[in-house]
């Protein structure tokens, strides 16, 4: 092994890329669990985090990083192929980063001779190449060239194939063209698919890394992950404080990316003391980040306020493509993808050069270009921007289809509500609920108290007050209305992004009070009653349903809560 060719560090806050931290001191070890159904789970991410966030630990075997391939008990086989899933973000390309490290500086898997990291971001460049096993690997790491560790076969060798959710190659396990040959010509979905199948190099370990089960940080390493982040021990214990004390936002802090958005806005918020505008919702935390990086842009550049202008453009130029890309279910862009859009590949390069620690730009090994925003939540968060702008400051309700042209245009207080209408509707009709986290955003944009952090983009009045109140009134009735107890749950999320928790102490006092399984309860106060045990601080161990209900309706309304216990009864 050796570190000649390897370079691992991590750019982190609002660091420059000559002040980036080595991996070693800033890697926190994730939390990554055995098993898993080996069914596709099409629920938004942070909608799996926020289930996953009430599953006792108890029910988990964890396993270490390094140990991926390591034989589990007496009668553990060696691991030959590893799949590891987690949402964006969660730390999946990190964790094969640091196994690479400690590989290469000889502190684990020392068995191994060779360990080569394979992105598909990098190899979807690649997919109209016809080429060999031993070609393709000679592209990518030409100190292979000529070497014949390939095709003599005594070499351990371990490939990790990184970001399968993000292929765009055509990977057909069914009908697949065998190669076992490492100098054959073909094309890269076949190498690849033969490698996976190990047909290819059948000795070697594959590592493939997908989206959604790696956990990201459980509690103990959220607060680890803040006590390492942050320097000083006293504003340390009060981020872990605060984070607590908002739900929503400690859950969220499975994702280590989040972790690290909140470490970098908590620790200018409450470097004294906190004060009324610290964030405790999703949509207050992004504004906060996005307010904290655009102005730290300008302070380190000179700029001044005429520049707003370009700022705006800028910004709603990258709110246009993570909206319109977010439609497709694209995280990383193309060039053909930027062209769709109407920006360029240099105007692409300016915006990942100025906005760095909000999109990035990556090189392939073969130099080629592709973008993305740094994580998923932050592009969901420039789409809900772009809608709420481009209403506020155009007059156009992009939510509405050409075809309804005539709706786009209306009066300000109807077509208004008509945005929000629509961004709810938009988000209960889509079933996997990847408009969740999106219709979040754009509601907690709606409160004055969020716009005013938003006066520089913004060049029109702000929400009326009885938009408000009348969207809140339209979601309580969707809650009231809907038969699934699961698509109500992200419109409780949106009602604590409107700062409205009137169904939550309702249902709260009748359980203080201990007579709620004598109550007749209405649909809405169920659909409360299930968010409100999902959302709880409490591990849910055993869930004693005789605490709540006696009945089968009872039993059917609580069966989203019964799910992620270990026992019910």
């Amino acid at each position: 092994a050796s570190t000649d060719l390897i370079d691992f560090h991590l750019l982190d806050g609002m660091t420059t890329g000559a002040n980036k931290i080595p991996l070693n001191e800033i890697y926190t070890e994730l939390y990554i669990t055995e098993g898993g159904s080996g069914e596709v789970n099409k629920e938004h991410e942070v909608r799996q985090i926020e289930t996953v966030s009430r599953i006792h630990v108890t029910q988990e075997k964890s396993i270490h990083c390094s140990h991926l391939f390591v034989p589990q008990g007496e009668q553990g086989l060696p691991r030959k192929t590893v799949l590891t899933r987690g949402v964006a973000g969660i730390g999946k390309t990190v964790s094969t980063n640091k196994f690479t490290l400690d590989w290469a500086e000889e502190k684990e898997n020392t068995n191994l001779d060779f360990v080569f990291p394979l992105s598909f971001r990098e190899l979807n460049m690649m997919k109209k190449t016809n080429c060999s096993f031993v070609e393709l690997l000679s592209k990518l790491y030409p100190e292979t060239k000529d070497t014949g560790i390939f095709t003599y076969g005594e070499s351990k060798m371990l490939f990790i194939l990184d970001g399968l959710d993000e292929n765009r190659l055509s990977l057909d396990f069914n009908k697949i063209e065998i190669v076992t040959d490492v100098t054959q010509t073909t094309t890269i979905s076949v190498l690849l698919t033969n490698l996976i199948r190990r047909r290819l190099l059948p000795a070697a370990l594959v590592w493939i890394t997908s989206r959604p089960a790696v956990r990201g940080f459980n509690n103990p390493q959220k607060d680890e992950y803040f006590r390492r982040k942050l320097s000083d021990t006293s504003l340390a214990e009060r981020v872990i404080k605060h984070v607590k004390s908002c739900r929503s936002l400690h859950i969220m802090c499975h994702i280590p990316v989040f972790c690290w958005m909140a470490a970098s806005v908590l620790e200018k918020n409450l470097a004294t003391a906190e004060s009324k505008d610290t964030p405790r919702t999703l949509t207050q935390m992004y504004i906060h980040f996005l307010s904290l990086y655009v102005g730290e842009k300008k302070r380190l550049s000179g700029r001044k306020e005429s520049n707003t202008e370009c700022v705006r453009t800028n910004l709603m130029s990258l709110g246009k493509l993570a909206f319109k890309e977010l439609e497709k279910g694209h995280l990383i862009f193309y060039e053909s993808d930027l062209i769709l859009n109407g920006i360029n590949v240099t105007q692409a390069s300016m915006f990942s050069g100025i906005y760095t620690q909000i999109f990035n730009e990556e090189r392939t090994l073969c130099q080629e270009k592709m973008f993305c925003f740094v994580h998923l939540s932050v592009q969901e968060f420039f789409a809900a921007l772009y809608v709420f702008l481009t209403f506020h400051n155009e007059n156009t309700n992009v939510l509405i289809k050409r075809s309804s042209a005539a709706r786009r245009f209306l009066s300000r207080g109807s077509s208004e509500l008509i945005l929000y209408k629509e961004a709810v509707e938009k988000a209960i009709q889509c079933e996997n609920g990847h408009f969740d986290i999106f219709l979040r955003f754009l509601l907690g944009l709606s409160l004055e108290n969020n716009q005013k952090m938003l006066k520089h983009l913004m060049t029109s009045n702000r929400t009326n007050q009885r938009t408000r109140t009348e969207i809140l009134k339209h979601i309580k009735e969707r809650i009231r209305e809907s038969p699934s107890p699961d698509r109500c749950l992200n419109l409780f999320h949106c009602l604590n992004e409107l700062n409205d928790h009137s169904l939550i102490e309702e249902i709260q006092s009748f359980l203080h009070s201990g007579s709620l399984n004598k109550a007749q309860l209405s649909p809405s106060q169920w659909a409360t009653l299930v968010f409100v045990l999902l959302t709880s601080e409490e591990e849910l161990s055993v869930f004693k349903l005789s605490n709540y209900t006696r009945t089968e309706e009872g039993l059917l309304r609580l069966l989203p809560v019964v799910k992620t216990a270990q026992k019910a009864k």
